[in-house]
């Protein structure tokens, strides 16, 4: 529990939403999105609603600056893993790429409610600076990817978004939900819990085959 002082200057302001962003992503880590809201997150804080509505106005407001944070660590592990000349074959491509995505799966929990709650619920600029920073990254991919393996450039946005999507799925089956598990042990099924990386690893694999065939 942190005492609130207003912040007077722009690293002070920083550090308060560093503050603020760490307490949602550890309470998403271990409750569903529906049970955070701006009170638990100030409740922890140990802020009251008012102190906390001087640095955000809505939850999803929180939400699309983790995310992205999340794309903006995710494309800079891919980026760093494969430099141009590191000569990957498919397979090894496919595994790296499947490590790091590994590493971000609360990033791809945070795409399950991204497009139906989160953009749906944020200014106009903030979602245009959010898309802006994403699709930086893309063009980055973009560029870095036919130097490594042989697709077409065009391709590369349609991999990645493929990608992503197969990955929020897979993320969000993985995440331990109470009430699944409780509604799953009343009808007597027991609970898939997919490997995340080997599935993401073939899935990759098989996308990487295709776009470069």
């Amino acid at each position: 529990m942190t005492e609130f002082i207003r912040a007077r200057s722009d690293e002070q302001k920083a550090l308060r939403m560093a503050e603020i962003k760490g307490v949602a992503s550890r309470q998403f880590a271990t409750r569903p999105y529906h049970e955070i809201t701006l009170t638990t997150i100030a409740e922890e804080l140990g802020w009251s609603r008012a102190n906390l509505y001087k640095y955000v106005t809505t939850k999803e407001e929180i939400f699309l600056l983790l995310a992205g944070d999340g794309y903006t660590a995710y494309f800079q592990d891919l980026l760093a893993a494969l430099p141009e000349d590191c000569g990957y074959s498919v397979d090894v491509l496919a595994k790296v790429w499947a490590g790091i995505a590994n590493a971000h799966q609360e990033y791809f929990r945070l795409g399950d409610i991204l497009s139906t709650i989160i953009e749906t619920n944020v200014t106009v600029e903030r979602l245009a600076a959010f898309k802006q920073g994403y699709y930086a990254y893309v063009d980055r991919m973009t560029e870095r990817l036919p130097r490594i393996i042989a697709i077409e450039p065009a391709n590369v946005d349609l991999l990645v978004l493929t990608i992503y999507y197969h990955a929020v799925g897979y993320a969000s089956g993985c995440w331990h939900n109470p009430l699944i598990a409780e509604a799953l042990e009343r009808i007597g099924r027991p609970r898939h819990v997919p490997p995340f990386r080997d599935e993401m690893r073939d899935f990759i694999h098989m996308c990487l085959t295709h776009y470069t065939s």
